[in-house]
């Protein structure tokens, strides 16, 4: 497995990455995947064989933030230690800047990659983390 930066979108292998694990906002959504990628921070891919097995993609201004908005790893090469070069890979490149944020699904095990890497919920800091997604309607 090798990891290096990810220069060239190439559509094909973006979407099947994202369709492998059901990341449908985005395949469903190709130009505006395509529009995110082009207007990325930096993002790093991880390679089997030269084929696209992993991605992590940054936004931010790199020195007060990053936010992490896509960490994915193909079903068949997760729990082998992927997801975690990828995210140590951005956390080194980045590690002299003051925030490093994501949003993530509250699922126990993506709860605990999260806290392994150092990461702790806003609310352990008394801050509050708010979201406001397109189309989606007040409550």
């Amino acid at each position: 497995m090798e990891l290096k930066q990810y220069l060239y979108y190439e559509e094909s292998e973006i979407l099947e990455l994202y369709k492998s694990v059901g990341w449908s906002n985005y395949y469903e959504n190709p130009e505006l995947l395509k529009e995110a990628y082009k207007n990325s921070l930096f993002i790093v891919g991880a390679y089997s064989d030269d084929k696209l097995i992993g991605i992590i993609r940054v936004v931010g201004d790199g020195c007060s933030i990053i936010y992490v908005q896509d960490i994915i790893v193909a079903p068949a090469y997760q729990r082998k230690g992927i997801g975690k070069r990828l995210l140590d890979t951005i956390l080194e490149k980045y590690e002299n800047v003051y925030q490093k944020v994501l949003l993530t699904e509250k699922q126990p095990q993506t709860i605990a990659f999260y806290k392994g890497a150092g990461f702790e919920a806003a609310d352990k800091y008394d801050c509050a983390a708010f979201v406001l997604f397109r189309g989606q309607s007040e409550a």
